[in-house]
């Protein structure tokens, strides 16, 4: 059975990565502490959006996470919203198949699986002020989501779904960073790399959020040091070798990529290795300064003043 659907309008608040540059700089968000300040007695929730192309490794980043938060002692909670998942390698704390499944969406409407997974977040975003708020009435003291999504591009790329979805979570006074998977095996040339920076781009833009860039499944990479050259890459170089790869007639687009991709530093990648607990942590470090997690701990605020003090 499909619940009765209302419609949402979005608005957004911005916050600022540590890593990446927020493209819209003149739109922050104000610290946690401000803003609790403002909302006396609101607690704030966090969330990490995970987004990416199909096979990304969007689920094994998840259940990685989740082992290695259980293993350090910390408490997080993932959320499915992939109607079509089947296996899970870890404890799904609220699933949207709950509400709507692929399969049903198939059989009842005669759809293909991409128009029926469109369909299906459509419900999902119609029905964010009642299936979802009570699902989320759990998860609102300084919990911690981390919501596993489907690989579908063009819902974190131009439809507006997912944007919706993230200011209803804004609403409920979570901070959403967005955290987008790229296969490493992809970036093994400048063209690659570029369509791949085109992609995490457009995805930073449509969600308007604090933004983390991961290279995953590194620990299948054979030659480390053809991924390690665009981790930090020389713009001169990138561009010559664009322009060696491409035809006269592109060099002015070859310039103009490379000067967006370099100049407003807009787009740069994290790589994750699953196999090392000190590069899972060093990217939840990243992702947790973006949305702010645990920025005002007393001790942090001690060890200031101690500082402030000996000076």
């Amino acid at each position: 059975m499909l619940r009765a659907s209302k419609p949402l309008f979005s608005v957004f608040v911005f916050l600022r990565p540590i890593h990446h540059i927020n493209p819209f700089p003149s739109l922050r968000g104000e610290s946690r502490r401000d803003r609790d300040q403002n909302k006396e007695g609101v607690v704030m929730g966090y969330a990490q959006l995970v987004i990416g192309p199909a096979g990304s490794g969007k689920s094994t980043y998840c259940s990685s996470l989740f082992q290695h938060c259980e293993t350090t002692g910390r408490t997080i909670h993932i959320v499915n919203l992939d109607p079509a998942a089947e296996n899970f390698d870890y404890p799904v704390a609220i699933d949207i198949r709950e509400l709507i499944s692929l399969d049903d969406v198939m059989e009842e409407y005669g759809l293909g699986p991409n128009g029926a997974l469109m369909f299906c977040m459509e419900h999902l975003e119609e029905n964010l002020d009642e299936w979802l708020s009570e699902e989320l009435e759990n998860y609102m003291e300084d919990d911690y989501l981390v919501f596993d999504c489907p690989g579908q591009i063009e819902l974190f790329s131009h439809v507006p779904a997912l944007k919706n979805f993230v200011e209803h979570l804004q609403r409920k006074n979570f901070n959403v960073c967005a955290v987008y998977l790229l296969d490493s095996q992809f970036i093994t040339d400048v063209t690659k790399f570029i369509s791949g920076c085109m992609s995490s781009l457009s995805a930073m833009i449509q969600l308007e959020l604090p933004h983390v860039n991961i290279l995953s499944k590194m620990d299948l990479v054979t030659r480390k040091r053809d991924i390690e050259d665009y981790l930090t890459p020389e713009p001169t170089t990138l561009l010559s070798e664009l322009n060696q790869r491409m035809g006269p007639q592109f060099q002015k687009l070859n310039k103009a990529l490379i000067d967006l991709v370099d100049e407003y530093s807009m787009v740069s990648f994290v790589p994750l290795d699953l196999r090392k607990e000190s590069s899972i942590q060093y990217v939840l470090s990243q992702i947790d300064n973006c949305i702010q997690y645990g920025e005002d701990a007393d001790v942090k605020i001690k060890d200031f003043d101690e500082d402030e003090d000996e000076d």
